[in-house]
């Protein structure tokens, strides 16, 4: 049975979806194209009718994923006070201990630096678009003047998530949460203003 370009994109996309989940739980390595299809209720063959290559479908997946968390960043309130509740829920426990549902930087980062050029492009394009989100509601005249302070906060709130998961210890664990939020929007303070 044919099935029609509508369908077709409909199935390319679930499959897009559930891998951008599994890649951040259990990483790229981790997870096989026998894993990521059957994720998406499909058999093996019908991978290569979506994807060049497993490469391919993680480049797709993960600018998926951040094209997902700047529409999320979108519906938040206007100004700083949207960008401080980005912060906060952004180090919150409940971002921390469910990677499957959060942000593909923090979940990812370490495995895409080994990537192709490909997923690293994808991944640059889709983080600077974040970034310049966020500038553009710090110093909506001029983003650019933003931008620097903006990157430093985006630094700080990938390696105080990635640290406050790889802990054994809760209570450090939340800390290093609770420190970041603090850090985070004393840097937001630093940019420029309108």
């Amino acid at each position: 049975m044919r099935y029609g370009t509508e369908h077709k994109q409909a199935t390319r996309q679930r499959i897009i979806e559930t891998a951008g989940r599994r890649l951040k739980r259990d990483g790229i390595d981790g997870s096989g194209i026998a894993t990521l299809m059957a994720d998406a209720g499909l058999t093996n063959g019908a991978f290569y009718a979506h994807f060049a290559s497993k490469e391919d479908l993680v480049a797709t997946a993960v600018a998926d994923q951040l094209r997902e968390q700047r529409a999320s960043f979108s519906e938040r309130v206007p100004g700083r006070a949207g960008v401080e509740q980005y912060v906060r829920e952004y180090l919150s426990v409940q971002h921390r201990d469910n990677p499957g549902d959060g942000c593909p930087s923090a979940a990812l980062l370490d495995e895409i630096d080994r990537s192709s050029d490909a997923v690293k492009r994808a991944y640059t394009d889709g983080l600077l678009g974040v970034v310049d989100d966020i500038a553009t509601r710090l110093a909506p005249h001029d983003p650019g003047s933003a931008r620097a302070v903006t990157l430093r906060v985006m630094a700080l709130l990938l390696g105080t998530l990635q640290l406050s998961r790889a802990l054994a210890e809760p209570g450090l664990a939340d800390e290093i949460l609770d420190d970041g939020i603090r850090t985070a929007l004393a840097l937001l303070g630093d940019a420029p203003q309108d």
